[in-house]
């Protein structure tokens, strides 16, 4: 249950929206925090209770998918403070497997 970082945000969605984990860190009022984000619920779910995380902090928001602008169900948890993870690795330049 790895999730992954892209340096393209389309990367990232389009690794979310085929069932993978997708870090995408930002920053919202000038405090860093990331989504973790994918279109497998149970997964977000799963990875959350590993975590400590309240399985009500789950937020929905389907994404549109920049292959076929269709909207897809998608998931995601907000982390900021003690649950943001720090960065292990450099962000990936495209999708696994691709």
């Amino acid at each position: 249950m790895e999730w992954y970082e892209f340096r393209r945000r389309r990367d990232g969605m389009i690794h979310a929206l085929d069932g993978g984990l997708w870090m995408h860190r930002h920053t919202l009022h000038g405090e860093r925090m990331a989504h973790l984000v994918s279109s497998d619920k149970h997964l977000l779910l799963d990875w959350g209770a590993r975590h400590g995380m309240d399985p009500r902090w789950l937020q929905h928001k389907p994404l549109k998918d920049p292959r076929t602008g269709v909207r897809v169900e998608a998931w995601h948890w907000d982390l900021l403070g003690a649950k943001l993870p720090p960065r292990e690795r450099e962000p990936l330049d495209d999708v696994p497997g691709t």
